[in-house]
């Protein structure tokens, strides 16, 4: 006969450890849940932060060239001014000598009115000299006075700067943490674009070897204008000759030193390495099939697959070559950025 009360106590058992299990899962759910909403939550602070670092960057900037400008225009005429005392003590001494040694000798009168008139002509141009003299000091006041403003406003954004920096460093700092798990997963995959980049021969083949989004009927990302992934002024457009004399695929952008970069769009990064006469580059995946390149970065801080958001800080610029090449590429074919992108 089946010893019954055993089974029921096994029975007991299994049902325990499976209710066990599901709270466990369920426990482990939560967790997911919470650390996805924490990732996101990141994100989202990066790309304000990104955004603030980034403005008050270009505008230190513009302020430290104002104040440059400044300082070569008062060098300027302090060496005018230089140049003009010597002008007026010229003339000074010209009309000190001639009061000095007067000659109204009546026998010479051809030589009275030479005196007269050179005397005549010396006083006029000491006149225009000490006019020009006052116009210089007024125009040297009111170039340190505009200094001392533009100054007084750099020093006033070092302070808010330093924090918004620093909390975007942590932020920084806060994602690679949740990225950790990425670093483990991708290895294979970064072997495999490391040989992808020793034998590509262009950016449009490296670009084409990292593949794509889906390509899709959906063309709302190719309609809204986006913002540059750095400041900067376009200097090369799409189609026209490069230095080499060879027609660009792309736009090239004159950068500051150090500028911070940002992803143009949402999307994926489907490659972040260095590539043979680009430096540091970046490629992201987005909707529709589109591709954005990104060379010449000094560093990187977003890693293979990782999903960032427009706006989210991917790195910065090299400081010893302030130029972007930036192209876009859906599927094989390159487009041009103005399709994309609003030129500042």
């Amino acid at each position: 006969m089946p010893d019954t009360g055993h089974a029921v106590t096994e029975l007991s058992k299994i049902n325990a450890q499976i209710k066990q299990t599901e709270q466990q899962n369920k426990k482990l759910e939560q967790q997911v849940k919470s650390s996805e909403r924490e990732i996101s939550k990141t994100k989202k602070q990066l790309v304000k932060a990104a955004d603030k670092v980034s403005s008050l960057e270009e505008q230190r900037s513009a302020m430290a060239k104002k104040i440059a400008e400044l300082d070569a225009q008062r060098d300027k005429i302090n060496r005018e001014m230089e140049q003009n005392r010597g002008r007026i003590a010229d003339a000074t001494a010209s009309i000190l000598f001639v009061a000095m040694h007067p000659s109204f000798d009546s026998e010479n009168m051809h030589e009275y009115v030479l005196t007269s008139a050179v005397l005549s002509g010396t006083a006029d141009m000491l006149d225009g000299e000490i006019e020009r003299a006052t116009s210089q000091v007024k125009e040297l006041g009111e170039i340190r006075d505009a200094r001392a403003i533009e100054k007084e406003k750099l020093d006033r954004t070092a302070k808010k700067y330093a924090q918004e920096k620093t909390e975007l460093d942590k932020l920084l700092r806060t994602r690679s943490a949740q990225n950790e798990k990425l670093k483990n997963k991708h290895s294979a995959l970064k072997k495999k674009l490391r040989e992808l980049s020793a034998r590509a021969k262009s950016i449009s083949e490296l670009s084409a070897g990292v593949g794509s989004s889906q390509m899709s009927g959906d063309s709302r990302f190719s309609r809204r204008k986006l913002n540059l992934p750095v400041k900067g002024r376009v200097v090369v457009k799409f189609g026209e000759k490069t230095a080499l004399g060879l027609k660009s695929d792309g736009w090239r952008v004159r950068t500051r030193g150090d500028a911070l970069v940002m992803a143009p769009a949402d999307g994926v990064v489907k490659f972040a390495d260095n590539f043979k006469g680009f430096g540091k580059v970046i490629i992201m995946s987005h909707k529709n099939g589109y591709n954005t390149v990104m060379t010449n970065l000094g560093n990187i801080d977003v890693m293979l697959e990782q999903e960032v958001l427009a706006g989210e800080p991917i790195g910065r610029m090299n400081p010893d070559k302030p130029e972007m090449y930036l192209e876009v590429r859906r599927g094989n074919n390159a487009v041009d950025p103005a399709r994309l992108f609003k030129e500042e």
